[in-house]
C-alpha cells in the first residue's frame, strides 16, 4: 500500500487523516465499482470535513475582529458619554451665575429632555412603515 507523495501534501501535515489507499492494478486487472465508489465516498466525506473547518476558522478570525472593535466602541461611547454628562454641568454651572442654580437646573434638562423628544419621534417615525400611495377606484 503506497501512501500520498510529500509533494502534494499541505505544508506542515506530515500525513492526511484520512489518505486514500492508493491501489497498484496489475495490467488488465480493474478495481470494483464498489470499492471506487467507497473510496470516493470518503474522499467527498474528507473534503467537506475540510472545508467545514476552514469555514469555522474564517468566521472565528472575523468574530475575533468584530470583539476587538465592539469593545473599542463601547469604550468610545461611554467616554462620549461623560464628556456630555460634564458639558451639561458645565452649562448649569454657567447659566447659574445668571438666574440661580434651580432655573438653570430646569433650563438645561428641560432643553434636553426636548431634544431627545424630537430624536425619539424622529426614530418612532422611521420604525413605522411608510404610508401607501395608490389611486383608489
Amino acid at each position: 500500500m503506497a501512501t500520498v507523495p510529500d509533494t502534494i501534501r499541505p505544508a506542515g501535515v506530515s500525513h492526511a487523516p484520512h489518505a486514500p489507499e492508493w491501489v497498484e492494478l496489475s495490467p488488465g486487472e480493474s478495481p470494483g465499482v464498489t470499492k471506487l465508489v467507497g473510496q470516493l465516498v470518503d474522499d467527498t466525506r474528507d473534503v467537506v470535513r475540510t472545508e467545514i473547518a476552514l469555514v469555522k476558522a474564517k468566521v472565528n478570525e472575523r468574530v475575533a475582529a468584530y470583539k476587538e472593535a465592539a469593545i473599542f466602541l463601547v469604550a468610545a461611547g461611554v467616554l462620549a458619554l461623560e464628556a456630555l454628562g460634564a458639558l451639561l454641568v458645565g452649562l448649569i454651572l454657567t447659566l447659574a451665575t445668571l438666574v440661580g442654580p434651580g432655573w438653570a437646573t430646569l433650563i438645561v434638562v428641560g432643553a434636553v429632555f426636548a431634544m431627545a423628544g424630537v430624536l425619539a419621534y424622529l426614530g418612532i417615525k422611521k420604525l413605522s412603515p411608510a404610508p401607501t400611495t395608490g389611486a383608489k377606484a
